[in-house]
């Protein structure tokens, strides 16, 4: 059999390419995920990291640390000779040389050591005492700070006065206005402490760590470890990239399987008859068998190690490529687990091996002498179809309760698990479902040409083989479906929950009322796209006095969420940071505001929003009010492209000649485009490899279907059927096919995203709802119909070649 088994290699190597490949691109894929996976988690790591540069130790946890933790790091860091940085925040009071730079500054610590510095310091140096501090690069232009100055932080008996030393710029998720050292921030008596990053000068980490888990209550981790359930935290509790990457390592194994599956059951049946003559000079079938399975782990050992090789290759060049096109701080380095190779390849030879058992034992379980006669397909009326038509309606139904049951308990590998059932069983009812499909798209377009005719009638005569090939785009198409229109609405519903926080991109206010020449510079600027002036006034309540504004619904409509400041008639509504208006006895249920006319209770309503510190009340509210509205403030709205740190410090500059106060809401909503735009190019990436893997495998299967059918081909020839008139028919063909398989996909993909989006999006999102990108949708059909084409074009050429006289000559 030795020798039976080279002879196969050497006979059958043509049509072991197609198998080779198969492997190979299966293998690849599985390493390119994890390569991508990787950039796109180090791009958001890197902003996450950036703020413990040296740290090798955080204690911290999500809701932040115990009151007397910071003071117990400290005390073991300068035993043992380590460095430590307590990372906290406070929002206070700071006046600069030139007034105030408002009530609710952001003051972040700063690490006197510079190793464990989260910031650039771009001019200047960083603090070396308590009385020093670093102020942003923005802040420092909008108040017109500068090296030197004094300012003093803090309200009360809590105030510190400070040096600026340095100014900085933005190098981390953490970006305070003004940055002390903890000593100074901690006597404000306001801080919110985040964590401590510690840095082991002496011993251990383990040593160190040890240390400070005896004597703290926070949680001790290690630095990496603490950066990913930081970014879990900052993705509200999911971890986004996790399940990508899980979601689509599950999808590399399956559509590997269904793949190579597809080419070994069409290459065996081609040597049916080998098989059978074999078995006729003596083979037993358990050396058939064994002869079978030893040339499929010849084939996988060389398919996986080219898959490694190659998916090293394509992850490194996509990811140069992912870089140019999206920037480095969307897609970070790559690096490779050693884990993930070796499960790639393991895998590619497992999957080969029991992708060729089950074809295999098919064949050798027909007689020889029934082998050597043309066999019956197997069709819905054999008892193989019966089983196969039972197995299918199972799967898909079991799938469906598993997706319906995953969406009740939003529970996603249960949902996994249901998507891949429910797809074997659409796939095990291909023989049924994708010949009614074709003679639904044949008889419709079979009218117009003759080809067609010709081309549906050939694809409907043989379902188990038409299922066969329509099944690795089937595949591709349902990925790209499932995947963008889950895309889409994830990133719809981000954005309308950013929009909702954030109406506009930047305010001006303050007490007095804003000059038309103030209005006039901002709508100057560049990158202001435009700036809305709804009317307002100064209102005197029973406890603070107000600034309210009344936007009309013409100006409400070009914010970015109109609803946010819709209010009633008898209401007024408070943003989120005007709640510190009312200090400790908090914001009242109703509010009492003084007027002409009387005294005017008003319902309250607090919104998690930003647009300035100003109340919004109704247009009829305002005119009970006060007989004229003043403008007193600024709604900016900038344009597409517009540079957040740029645009803050040029309207910081105006702000701070006119005695007004900027609120920044395009600095967070950039950042939060950052992280989405890192998910999309990871996902496209990932979402490209898929398709490849579902192109080569339907060139696979048309490749090997049309050599299978050379005689049939040579016939059409000798009855007078032109080598053009065959190309044609095989392109129609394919063109029918892909078709076929772009159809059901997409309905399979809107169905299989509708589900994720209702189990994963809804989780954290609750008004998520399922957008269908059509344009990306057609697009998806134009690139199945031109791969049903393309995958036709070589063979075609091929078999057009072939003589009629040598082509029925052929077995």
């Amino acid at each position: 059999m030795r020798t039976v088994l080279f002879a196969s290699l050497r006979t059958h190597t043509r049509r072991y390419v197609a198998a080779l490949v198969a492997v190979t691109i299966a293998v690849a894929f599985v390493v390119v995920i994890d390569a991508l996976g990787s950039g796109a988690r180090n791009a958001i790591a890197a902003s996450v990291e950036s703020a413990y540069p040296e740290a090798d130790l955080i204690v911290g946890e999500e809701f932040g640390l115990a009151e007397s933790d910071p003071v117990r790091v400290l005390e073991v860091a300068a035993q043992r000779g380590d460095e430590a940085s307590v990372i906290a925040t406070a929002w206070t009071r700071v006046d600069g040389p030139d007034g105030t730079l408002g009530d609710d500054v952001e003051v972040g610590t700063v690490a006197t050591d510079p190793g464990l510095r989260s910031t650039n310091v771009v001019t200047g140096r960083g603090p070396i005492a308590d009385d020093q501090a670093l102020v942003s690069r923005e802040t420092a232009a909008s108040a017109g700070i500068e090296l030197g100055d004094r300012l003093t932080v803090g309200t009360g008996q809590a105030t510190r006065t400070v040096t600026v030393v340095g100014l900085t710029e933005r190098s981390s998720y953490l970006s305070p206005d003004v940055h002390l050292t903890w000593p100074a921030l901690s006597a404000l008596d306001s801080e919110i402490v985040d964590s401590v990053a510690y840095a082991v000068r002496e011993g251990s980490v383990a040593e160190a760590r040890e240390a400070l888990t005896e004597v703290v209550e926070s949680q001790v981790q290690l630095r990496d470890d603490y950066v990913s359930a930081r970014i879990v935290s900052m993705n509200k509790g999911v971890d986004v990239l996790g399940y990508l990457l899980l979601l689509f390592a599950a999808i590399a194994g399956f559509v590997a399987v269904l793949v190579i599956a597809n080419t070994f059951t069409i290459l065996f049946a081609q040597r049916t008859r080998d098989f059978a003559l074999l078995r006729c000079v003596g083979a037993t079938r358990r050396q058939v068998l064994r002869s079978v399975r030893v040339e499929s782990v010849a084939l996988a050992l060389v398919a996986a190690t080219t898959g490694v090789v190659g998916g090293l290759l394509a992850s490194r060049a996509l990811g140069v490529l992912a870089r140019a096109l999206a920037g480095s701080d969307s897609f970070g380095d790559i690096d490779h687990s050693p884990g993930w190779l070796g499960a790639a390849f393991v895998g590619g030879v497992v999957t080969t091996v029991v992708a060729a058992w089950l074809p295999t034992r098919a064949v050798v379980r027909v007689s020889p002498l029934a082998a050597l006669r043309p066999a019956q397909e197997p069709s819905a009326r054999t008892t193989a179809g019966r089983v196969r038509l039972a197995l299918g309606l199972l799967g898909a139904a079991a799938g469906l309760a598993a997706l319906v049951l995953a969406h009740r308990t939003e529970t996603v590998p249960l949902m996994l698990a249901g998507g891949m059932v429910s797809f074997v069983g659409v796939l095990l009812l291909g023989p049924v479902i994708v010949p009614a499909l074709l003679r639904l798209v044949g008889a419709t377009a079979g009218r117009f040409s003759g080809p067609v005719r010709v081309a549906s009638a050939n694809a409907v005569r043989n379902p188990r083989r038409s299922a066969a090939t329509t099944a690795s785009l089937l595949v591709g198409v349902t990925l790209a479906t499932a995947v963008l229109t889950g895309m889409a609405s994830g990133r719809q519903s981000v954005e309308a929950e950013m929009n909702a926080e954030y109406p506009v991109d930047l305010a001006l206010s303050g007490t007095s009322q804003v000059s038309p020449t103030t209005v006039a510079k901002v709508r100057g600027l560049d990158g202001v796209a435009a700036v809305l002036t709804p009317p307002g006034t100064r209102v005197e309540t029973d406890g603070p006095t107000l600034t309210v504004v009344a936007p009309s619904d013409a100006e409400r409509e070009r914010t970015l969420d109109a609803s946010v400041t819709r209010v009633g008639d008898d209401e007024i509504v408070f943003p989120a940071s005007y709640v510190a208006s009312f200090e400790e006895e908090g914001v009242p249920d109703r509010v009492t505001v003084r007027t002409a006319a009387g005294p005017l209770t008003l319902t309250v309503r607090t919104v998690f929003a930003s647009w300035g510190s100003a109340a919004v009340v109704s247009p009829e509210t305002l005119d009970r009010l006060t007989p004229a509205g003043t403008t007193r403030v600024l709604w900016v709205m900038a344009d597409d492209g517009a540079d957040a740190q740029d645009l803050a410090g040029t309207l910081g500059a105006v702000a701070g000649g006119a005695d007004l106060e900027v609120t920044d809401n395009l600095e967070d909503q950039q950042w939060v485009s950052l992280q989405l735009d890192v998910l999309v190019w990871s996902v496209l990436g990932l979402l490209g490899v898929g398709v490849a893997i579902a192109l080569v495998g339907i060139a696979n299967t048309v490749g090997l279907s049309i050599l299978e059918r050379s005689r049939e081909h040579a016939l059409l020839r000798a009855l007078g059927l032109t080598r053009k008139g065959l190309r044609h028919t095989l392109a129609a063909e394919g063109m029918l096919l892909a078709l076929v398989a772009a159809v059901l996909g997409t309905a399979l993909g809107t169905l299989y995203a509708w589900f994720g989006v209702v189990t994963v999006v809804q989780s954290a999102f609750p008004a998520a709802a399922l957008v269908v990108p059509w344009a990306q949708l057609a697009a998806v059909l134009v690139v199945a119909a031109l791969a049903g084409l393309a995958s036709c074009v070589l063979p075609a050429r091929r078999a057009a070649r072939i003589m009629p006289a040598a082509g029925l000559t052929l077995d």
